[in-house]
């Protein structure tokens, strides 16, 4: 990551919200020890009436805060995941597909179209109802619907990058075209596609916790998507149990949403140079 992101006041901003959003996520078995879906306390305890409580508990008796931080460790680790997934898939297909051309290019072309053509969360929907809601089937089912963007991109920039005189120097030494692809044009076609990891792990996140929302998330796992369905039915009486986790999923993808773009504008900019 260049340094130069970080001299944007948004870049820094970002960076230390989702540096203190990763220690919670990294902190959650010493912060909250213990299961957090387990009782401990009165039900609804308004938030900063109790020590033991400071964000108040559940209509079960759950404590909101020991959710918040079990849920930051799901949120962000299903988008960490979910990118690493994407990006791998997509930067594999986008190269060979570029670098290889013909009947390769034109296959991998129309898989990576016809999963453009369905809706990103209706794929993780389906697939999330078919094979169980468990976190390895959340993070495929949502990079389903990720992968294609940075297979489009490195595709284009593979299609620039084939046509340099060290590609042609390579192919007249009798290199495979899979090693010119993965040691040479891969590492040069990798920064940009990099640029589209915020939007990615956002986008996951977002994903996720409206697939928890809808009850397809993992039942046996606190996450915010979760937390907000719960308290929906006491919105008039109870409005901190859906707004305290809505607010956490606002910021993260806040904080994502500024670091990215200063990234990806500091990326932009070394290009152009």
């Amino acid at each position: 990551m260049s340094t130069s992101a970080f001299h944007r006041p948004e870049a820094r901003i970002g960076a230390a919200l989702l540096a203190a959003l990763g220690l919670l996520a990294l902190l959650a078995p010493v912060l909250s020890p213990g299961d957090p879906l387990a009782i401990s306390g009165l039900p609804l305890v308004l938030p900063f009436t109790e020590a033991l409580h400071p964000l108040g508990t559940d209509r079960l008796g759950r404590d909101l805060m020991a959710g918040l931080i079990h849920g930051a460790r799901i949120s962000m680790t299903v988008g960490l995941l979910v990118a690493l997934v994407a990006l791998t898939a997509g930067m594999l297909v986008g190269t060979l597909a570029g670098l290889i051309g013909g009947w390769t290019e034109a296959i991998l072309m129309r898989i990576v179209e016809a999963f453009q053509i369905v809706p990103g969360f209706l794929l993780a929907l389906a697939f999330v109802s078919v094979t169980g809601p468990r976190l390895s089937t959340v993070v495929v089912a949502i990079a389903l619907g990720a992968w294609t963007g940075p297979a489009r991109l490195a595709r284009a920039r593979v299609l620039v990058l084939r046509e340099s005189d060290f590609v042609a120097a390579a192919r007249v030494l009798g290199h495979h075209p899979l090693e010119i692809a993965l040691r040479q044009v891969l590492p040069l076609a990798l920064p940009p596609v990099l640029s589209l990891t915020a939007i990615i792990v956002a986008g996951a996140i977002l994903t996720e916790a409206a697939l928890s929302f809808l009850g397809l998330g993992n039942p046996n796992a606190v996450t915010w998507g979760a937390m907000i369905a719960e308290g929906r039915n006491q919105l008039r009486s109870a409005a901190w149990l859906s707004v305290l986790p809505g607010l956490a999923l606002l910021l993260t993808v806040v904080a994502i949403y500024l670091l990215g773009e200063a990234v990806a504008d500091s990326l932009g900019a070394r290009d152009r140079r």
